[in-house]
């Protein structure tokens, strides 16, 4: 489950003003101004549509959709009439940034869906968008509303999204879809839906929380993690070459109490990826199928998702994040240099919206998700990433986060919440034996 949806019902959003938000100084309202003014200046990303991806290059993007509905069987039932407002401004934004590989997370687990979504919306021009197909497709199911039959959260009840072996109300809710250009090795596609928390060597399970009957039951992954084997055109010399797509969605670090169970689980989620490409980390780990050990040395890889855990803000464990943005195989520069993914629609939410973002302390042009800006809130964050192994040659990033006098605003409006609270986040990377263009 994504860090915004149980939060929202707090402050109503603020219009653009430079009086200073209550609880705040007016010092943080212009120092949050000046941020955006510099981004402004930027010639990085300056429009929230990119130009589509350039020969010789593939774009990779990670969305959460919000795709999650109240009852089993409910988002097919919805995908399969063509008319639903918001699969519609999904469908329209991604016809305009037209990623080659993609992750939907919170896209309810259902075998039909997927099929429908396509050739209902995607496949049908949306806003004057130009269609868009995808003859590739994982699904999978997840842990999310599962039953453990044990009291995970010690409310004195068994049962409800709470006890499941992942936050849910029914099996597969908030699940993960990733669609492709490019085809899927499913015999080389990995998945760690069952590995247990408890055999994580170093897990930083609360205390005295879980019962040794549960920690016998629980599996880290609160979705699933997936590594989907992408084979990506072969280069000149003709050999083949393979990207691993490592997606994931881990749990929010909230909604728990002193123990931080969430928060916790929150941290060895990602820590997971981290030691899965890490050979002299990762002979721990034993995927669904029962093999042992982690990513090939040499293996080229994108980390997808809405991981739920931001630099700097917001309520994650400390350094979560930076186990991934920090690895020494991550490239460096798309993950926290001149080629992260940033906005310049994101740096004015802040400021227009106020409240929990004047507090902050990073840079507002990298969020990802608009969350409730209240007093007791987290305000906006960076949550969603793409990040691309260090071999890999990056082109070009972005966020699809347009300013509120941008047309493609309507698509993102967040007074309406018309396709997600989140953004798409997009990485260009060169194709094998291909350079970026300069």
């Amino acid at each position: 489950m994504s860090l915004e949806t149980r939060q929202k019902g707090g402050a109503a959003r603020r219009p653009f003003s430079l009086v200073a938000v209550p609880g705040t100084t007016l010092s943080a309202t212009v120092g949050l101004l000046l941020l955006y003014s510099l981004s402004l200046s930027s010639p990085v990303n300056a429009a929230p549509t990119p130009p589509p991806a350039i020969e010789g290059t593939f774009r990779v993007a990670a969305w959460n959709i919000s795709f999650f509905r109240r009852n089993e069987g409910d988002l097919a039932r919805e995908l399969s009439k063509g008319d639903s407002p918001q699969p519609r401004a999904v469908a329209a934004v991604l016809q305009k940034i037209r990623p080659d590989l993609l992750l939907l997370n919170e896209f309810d687990y259902d075998p039909k869906a997927p099929a429908l979504f396509q050739s209902n919306y995607l496949e049908v021009s949306q806003v004057g968008g130009e269609p868009l197909a995808y003859p590739h497709a994982f699904i999978a199911p997840s842990n999310t509303g599962m039953p453990s039959g044990l009291d995970f959260d010690r409310d004195g009840q068994i049962g409800g999204g709470g006890d499941a072996l992942g936050f849910g109300v029914f099996p597969g809710q908030y699940g993960m879809l990733v669609l492709s250009r490019f085809s899927i090795d499913r015999g080389a596609t990995r998945t760690f839906r069952s590995f247990l928390w408890r055999d994580m060597p170093g897990a930083i399970l609360p205390p005295g929380w879980y019962s040794d009957e549960a920690l016998a039951k629980l599996p880290l992954s609160s979705k699933s993690h997936w590594d989907v084997a992408i084979r990506l055109p072969t280069a000149a010399d003709g050999a083949p070459r393979t990207l691993h797509f490592l997606v994931s969605h881990p749990t929010p670090p909230g909604f728990d109490g002193p123990e931080d169970r969430n928060g916790r689980r929150n941290h060895d989620e990602i820590r997971l990826w981290a030691d899965y490409i890490d050979q002299d980390r990762a002979g721990y780990l034993v995927d669904d199928s029962g093999r042992r050990g982690g990513l090939e040395a040499r293996a080229s890889f994108v980390i997808a998702g809405d991981l739920n855990a931001d630099p700097v803000d917001g309520g994650s464990v400390s350094g979560a994040i930076a186990q991934l943005l920090e690895h020494p195989r991550v490239h460096r520069e798309a993950a926290l240099g001149a080629l992260a993914p940033r906005s310049l629609g994101a740096a004015e939410a802040a400021v227009r919206q106020g409240g929990a973002n004047l507090t902050q302390r990073g840079d507002p042009a990298f969020d990802t998700g608009d969350f409730s800006d209240g007093p007791r809130s987290v305000g906006n964050l960076r949550v969603d990433y793409v990040l691309p192994s260090k071999d890999l040659e990056v082109c070009a990033s972005g966020v699809f986060w347009p300013r509120a006098e941008d047309a493609e605003f309507a698509l993102v409006n967040d007074q309406t919440e018309q396709s997600s609270d989140h953004r798409l986040v997009w990485v260009d990377i060169a194709l094998p034996g291909r350079r970026c263009p300069r």
